[in-house]
């Protein structure tokens, strides 16, 4: 345990909370019943067939927790626009809720094909959500600040946990315009809420700070040296200024205005590492940059929040916006960060209209962006199946559910420029997939399939995330407190 942070054999070093470097110490038990030799830190790539199932059993199995998290919603939680259709059951709002969440199409990649266990980590977060819908808001509390020891990348929409808890569980009580009663703070609560954090916290890095190893801990969770963009940017404002900045370099090199040696040394993001870099002509951006841009993206958010409480769902869509805005703003953000948005957001789809359309084009676009994770050919046909059948499936149910048939150059629920950034998104598969090789500009811009997918997909989440934006601070129905514990 005493190693665990400072092992590096691999290039694939322990980079997440304590919880999980226990959670993985776990599974090493029952792995080596299915092959010993996979526990050998030596032994990198190894895939012995033992090995391939033992990680694919254990993600499927870690996934009951989400299973059973997705259960609580749809039977305690959801309160849809519309009932289905008489004792039909694949017309019931809870059975498309399940659907939609169950057959996540970027979590069945990125978890069954990909291998991580994100599904129960997202089990998880669904269950805290379903416990502060329920009232429980210590379990909720509880849940999360478990899973925030699990994964840190959950830091993110911690502030509307803040914001939610101080706002409806500490502050007991509000005015009927929604403003809060300031002598109705309850001491008892907040000591209540301190003791669930200080106790996780305590029980997760409690060994590591006893051994002096806090700095190297954090150093690892937090590696700012691996630059502001993965090896496939993820598409967010930073997809978009990288490419502002490519074309300023190359307009800059045919008018002599930029050296070849500086655009060569300082413009090469699109090389495939994870590293620094520097942009050519646009500043270069430092982490502190975008933790500022991060927080000020997220302050109208918890401000509306405290200000129009809504409840759970006010909660719920304030969570939502913290996930937005670490996603488009965030440092080195992971494509599959994109999932953090559309699952929670999966949660309201169902409920209003406004909120449904949202939703559609943001998971058909951030569903897209996850396909270079799957970039070899045999898995090309696997990935647009599986793609196209949880799209058509979220359009005719979700649409139906609404009773808003498509129309002339439109599809459901969509307005006519929604639809043909939708459908552009077919042709983009089609010219990446294939006409880019067909050309034959694979061997000389190999680069531009990625390029493309995370710009033009980066338009469509930056439009969703304005949109939901829009939606909730024009949103001020305040809902009475649900019943505190």
């Amino acid at each position: 345990m005493n190693r665990w942070y400072y092992e590096k054999t691999s290039e694939w070093t322990l980079d997440y909370p304590p919880f999980f470097a226990l959670f993985e110490f776990v599974l090493s038990h029952f792995a080596r019943v299915f092959d010993p030799d996979m526990l050998i830190v030596k032994n990198l790539n190894y895939a012995s067939p033992a090995t391939v199932v033992f990680q694919r059993l254990s993600v499927i199995v870690t996934d009951f927790v989400y299973i059973f998290a997705v259960k609580e919603f749809c039977f305690h939680c959801l309160k849809p626009a519309r009932r289905g259709s008489g004792s039909d059951v694949f017309t019931h709002p809870s059975f498309i809720l399940a659907v939609l969440l169950m057959g996540n199409f970027g979590l069945l990649i990125v978890d069954h094909i990909h291998f991580q266990y994100n599904g129960f980590l997202f089990g998880v977060m669904l269950l805290s959500i379903v416990r502060i819908y329920q009232g429980r808001n210590l379990e909720g509390a509880l849940y999360f600040a478990t899973l925030l020891n699990f994964k840190h990348i959950y830091v993110y929409i911690a502030p509307a946990y803040f914001m939610y808890l101080l706002r409806n569980y500490c502050f007991k009580s509000s005015k009927k315009d929604g403003s809060v009663i300031w002598t109705s703070f309850s001491f008892l609560h907040f000591a209540r809420l301190g003791t669930i954090v200080v106790l996780i916290f305590g029980l997760s890095f409690g060994p590591y700070i006893s051994m002096g190893q806090l700095p190297q801990v954090l150093s690892r969770l937090f590696p700012f040296k691996r630059g502001l963009c993965h090896a496939y940017w993820a598409p967010n404002f930073w997809a978009l200024y990288n490419v502002a900045d490519k074309a300023a370099s190359i307009k800059g090199l045919h008018s002599g205005f930029l050296s070849q040696s500086n655009h060569t040394n300082q413009a090469s993001m699109t090389g495939g590492l994870v590293q620094e870099f520097q942009h050519a002509v646009l500043p270069s951006i430092a982490p502190v940059v975008t933790l500022i841009l991060t927080v000020l993206s997220i302050i109208p958010a918890v401000v509306h929040h405290w200000r129009y409480p809504n409840g759970p769902r006010g909660f719920l869509r304030c969570l939502i916006l913290c996930a937005f805005a670490s996603f488009v703003f965030g440092w080195h953000v992971h494509e599959k960060a994109i999932l953090m948005i559309i699952i929670p957001l999966s949660l309201l789809a169902l409920e209003k209209k406004r909120d449904a359309q949202v939703f559609l084009v943001l998971s058909t676009t951030g569903h897209l962006s996850l396909f270079p994770l799957l970039f070899t050919q045999a898995e090309t046909p696997i990935k647009i199946c599986l793609m196209l059948m949880y799209t058509i499936y979220a359009f005719i149910t979700v649409s139906g559910l609404f009773r808003i048939p498509s129309g002339r150059l439109r599809l459901p629920l969509l307005t006519k420029l929604e639809s043909l950034y939708v459908i552009g998104l077919l042709a983009l598969e089609i010219y990446c997939s294939l006409l880019h090789s067909v050309l034959g500009l694979q061997q000389f811009y190999p680069f531009i399939p990625l390029l493309l997918t995370s710009v033009y997909c980066a338009v469509g989440v930056i439009y969703c995330w304005l949109m939901f934006y829009w939606l909730t601070l024009t949103e001020k129905y305040v809902e009475s407190n649900v019943k505190l514990e």
